[in-house]
């Protein structure tokens, strides 16, 4: 039963750091309306920035600090929102697919960076020793995967209560404005440029944020952490929930991170080692499946909102069978 419970919690502590990831790009993609498909790319950025800062100085690779894992987590928040600053500058003048190709080379060239930059990053070998909150407690996993899951919960909290005030603050509302017609909310005075820069910058803070998180839970990084197939999963977890519901994200993060570690289980249980290589793919395809079946049932997704158009043509619909029967 313990062993279930310390399970249980490590299980829920890297779904919540999941979920940051997808409230980040709710943020970008739910509330403004920008295709970021090299969301993998902050969160390396965040990973390797924290770890820099916090772990022990290391004569084969530059940085080794030694600070403080909050400083390391705040760092990471800073140099993932400069980055992603930057990255909106240069990129949001474009549009749709032209971006979506854009971020995605953004992500990739920052995997090359952390694969070959071996003096910074320590290339394929990665970064080892990041120190772990409360790791004095790594000899009681049961007290070590509670206490982390309380940390966690805590900055998902934070987060989730903040993104909330801020998608119903006049700024949300702005942002609202520039996915649903942007030439109105220009005509209004609002530069689209100005605001979808914060947006991106505020999301790719949070992933970055995620990223510092999972390398001091975890206590090791490496390139292949931060692959394609990352961008993937939290993408899927954001249309499972619901695009534009920092709820869903959140649901959708759980339940998606659910079935992909049972799926993984299961391939261990029922395929021979020799096997499983091949039969990891599978993952995939229950995700694929569970997504397919949730877009039938819930095109929006779980938590999302039906579209505006709809509703209002549903209302007229309403309101001219109410007057032809008043007739």
């Amino acid at each position: 039963m313990i062993d279930l419970v310390g399970y249980g919690a490590f299980f829920l502590t890297t779904a919540l750091i999941f979920s940051l990831v997808t409230l980040g790009l709710n943020l970008q993609w739910g509330l403004t309306g920008l295709f970021n498909v090299g969301l993998a790319g902050f969160v390396a950025i965040g990973a390797y920035t924290s770890a820099l800062l916090t772990t022990p100085d290391d004569p084969t690779r530059l940085g080794g600090f030694g600070l403080p894992i909050l400083v390391g987590w705040i760092g990471a928040m800073v140099v993932g929102g400069i980055a992603a600053a930057l990255t909106g500058m240069a990129t949001l003048r474009l549009r749709s697919d032209y971006l979506a190709i854009t971020t995605f080379g953004v992500a990739v060239v920052v995997q090359l960076v952390a694969l070959n930059a071996q003096k910074l990053t320590g290339g394929p070998f990665g970064i080892g020793f990041i120190p772990r909150p409360f790791g004095g407690l790594a000899e009681t996993p049961l007290l070590f995967n509670l206490s982390n899951l309380a940390v966690v919960c805590a900055v998902t909290l934070i987060a989730y209560l903040a993104l909330e005030h801020l998608s119903r603050s006049p700024w949300g509302r702005v942002l609202r404005a520039l996915r649903e017609d942007e030439r109105a909310a220009i005509s209004l005075g609002k530069s689209a440029r100005f605001y979808r820069v914060q947006a991106f910058a505020v999301g790719g803070a949070i992933m970055a944020l995620a990223g510092a998180m999972q390398a001091h839970f975890t206590g090791f990084i490496a390139p292949d952490n931060y692959l394609p197939i990352l961008t993937f999963q939290v993408w899927v977890m954001l249309i499972v929930g619901g695009s534009g519901s920092n709820r869903g994200a959140v649901i959708g993060s759980i339940l998606v991170w659910a079935i992909w570690a049972g799926s993984g289980t299961l391939t261990s249980v029922f395929f021979p080692p020799e096997q499983q290589a091949r039969a990891a793919s599978l993952q995939i395809v229950a995700i694929g499946v569970m997504l397919c079946v949730i877009l039938l049932i819930r095109p929006n997704g779980l938590f999302g909102d039906r579209p505006l158009r709809t509703r209002l043509g549903k209302r007229k619909r309403i309101d001219t069978a109410k007057s032809g029967s008043n007739g």
